[in-house]
């Protein structure tokens, strides 16, 4: 009943933005509620389920991101033409420098082998960057105001959501083979450094999805709102229900878009808690509980983190893919730890972390809060400073900090849920 109560008063939340303010912000914030239940559910699988300290959501939300530009956008021909092979032979050498210097240090000892790795991966550096750099620079000098990247697949939009999850799953089996036998606050630090690194590159790769210049006109996978505003069936149908059609256009986006959302939830939420309620499940948590004991009876703990890594990276993965074709854009200088991280990891303690509704409530309900929380600060300014005379120092100071209050809200929110129910609106059984 307590689940179902919190349920409820969430979708009051949503509704009342929708009679008081406009259906299109309520849409928006329903869309992009779903996208941070995901986001939240992938996190509880590896916190709430396994212990794992994982402050990296941000890389592996913009591995996501990047697999749209990859697999929807359309080839550039001529990149492709000025130095794609180049590029690709280049990434091949960089893949074979690493794997012959991990040949080299396994298979010889003493000072021979520090030496010979060294060696190795000098010479393949070099190698690497003689054909890499002049490829880069003859495709990044292709009509760089408007492509300068190899582009895509051209292939449909909704193909790249799971592999937004594959790829994040790789970049995860990486940072879990070389950073789960650490201790949590070392895997926290390595996850985090990774997770900038993942950053840097979408940031000054140009050819591979742009950089900074970002991109833009990603394909969707629901109709264009010019569409149907020019569709006269459909301008009839909106008129018909006493709708402006362009403001009828916007909601039935929405709506689709919601629908394609809440299936991808539905789905990875009824898997979770089938992983969860399994002897699988029971494990994780046995291994979360005392990893003393687990080792004891026999658990490879080492291999059982690197699964569950493995699997809520990815489902952060896909989050990171459906938010970019939200957006219609990749724009890696707006990926902040703040956002893909910080408000992530509240939406999971708020929620209740082990619980997997618990962390669906936790991302409808901080997003909510994000969201709302400037406009009814700044209503709350207005009240206070009424009686203030204009002009006055103190009024515009205090009005300007409207744009503060959700830092402030987000921290007062977790202190509270820490300091009176630290288990979460939906504790765990």
């Amino acid at each position: 009943m307590r689940t179902i109560l919190l349920f409820v008063a969430v979708a009051c939340l949503i509704l009342g933005t929708g009679f008081l303010q406009s259906w299109n912000s309520a849409l928006l914030i329903l869309n992009m509620g779903l996208i941070s239940a995901v986001m939240a559910l992938g996190v509880n699988l590896q916190w709430g389920l396994a212990g794992l300290f994982n402050v990296g959501v941000m890389g592996f939300v913009a591995l996501g991101g990047l697999a749209v530009v990859l697999i929807s956008m359309p080839p550039v021909g001529a990149a492709w033409q000025a130095g794609g092979g180049g590029i690709l032979l280049g990434l091949v050498l960089g893949a074979a420098t690493i794997v012959a210097a991990v040949l080299v240090w396994s298979r010889t000892s003493g000072t021979l082998r520090g030496w010979a790795t060294a060696a190795v991966l000098l010479i393949g550096m070099v190698i690497y960057r003689m054909v890499l750099d002049p490829s880069v620079e003859a495709v990044e000098a292709v009509d760089p105001a408007l492509a300068g990247y190899l582009g895509g697949l051209g292939l449909p939009v909704l193909v790249a959501w799971p592999v937004g999850g594959l790829l994040a799953a790789g970049a995860a089996w990486v940072i879990g083979k070389t950073a789960l036998g650490l201790r949590s606050d070392y895997l926290a630090i390595a996850t985090l450094g990774i997770a900038e690194i993942v950053i840097a590159i979408l940031k000054n790769e140009d050819w591979l999805a742009r950089g900074v210049k970002n991109v833009i006109g990603l394909p969707r996978p629901v109709p264009y709102e010019v569409d149907l505003q020019n569709d006269p069936a459909f301008v009839e149908r909106a008129v018909g229900f006493g709708l402006d059609p362009t403001t009828a256009s916007t909601i039935y986006v929405k709506v689709e878009y919601g629908i394609l959302f809440a299936i991808v939830l539905i789905v990875l939420l009824v898997l979770a808690q089938l992983a969860l309620n399994s002897p699988w499940g029971r494990m994780m948590r046995a291994i979360r509980d005392n990893e003393t004991a687990a080792r004891a009876m026999g658990k490879d703990v080492t291999a059982r983190h690197l699964q569950v890594f493995i699997l809520g990276s990815a489902i952060c993965g896909v989050a990171g893919a459906m938010m970019t074709t939200l957006d219609g854009q990749l724009t890696p200088g707006s990926y902040q730890p703040l956002r893909y991280t910080f408000l992530i990891w509240v939406m999971v303690i708020v929620g209740g972390s082990g619980n997997n509704l618990g962390a669906v409530l936790g991302g409808f309900l901080i997003w909510f809060l994000w969201v709302q929380v400037e406009p009814m600060g700044h209503l709350l300014m207005s009240l206070v400073t009424a009686g203030m005379a204009d002009g006055s120092w103190l009024k515009a100071h205090l009005l300007d900090s409207v744009q503060h209050m959700r830092l402030l809200t987000m921290g007062i929110i977790l202190l509270l849920v820490l300091r009176l129910n630290p288990r979460g609106l939906l504790p765990e059984r």
